[in-house]
């Protein structure tokens, strides 16, 4: 089963439609009366929410550090913005860059 882990401004009605047609499990807190297996239903949350979060945090973390993102002096908020943008982006391409490589030596392997 899918499982999926977001922040709760996208619990929306469309959003929790789209999960139970998919089957995908979520952090989402549910709306209406408890289920009877509330009890398990609220620990797989609690599991989902604080590996999304891990996940999630410790990235930006690590991209604060190795690209310097903490030590941003741009002048201008603008120009703030920008930096961390393509910081941001940065980090990403990389990501894809290394993911690429560690799959075609998978498949040489």
């Amino acid at each position: 089963m899918k499982t999926l882990g977001a922040d709760a401004i996208y619990a929306n009605n469309n959003n929790r439609n789209f999960v139970s047609k998919e089957k995908i499990n979520t952090d989402f807190r549910p709306k209406g009366k408890r289920p009877k297996d509330y009890k398990e239903q609220q620990k797989n949350r609690a599991i989902i929410s604080k590996e999304r979060a891990t996940r999630l945090e410790g990235n930006f973390g690590k991209d604060k550090e190795h690209y310097h993102l903490k030590k941003i002096k741009a002048k201008t908020p603008q120009t703030e913005k920008l930096w961390i943008f393509f910081g941001i982006h940065v980090a990403n391409a990389l990501e894809i860059g290394r993911r690429i490589t560690e799959s075609h030596l998978q498949k040489i392997a």
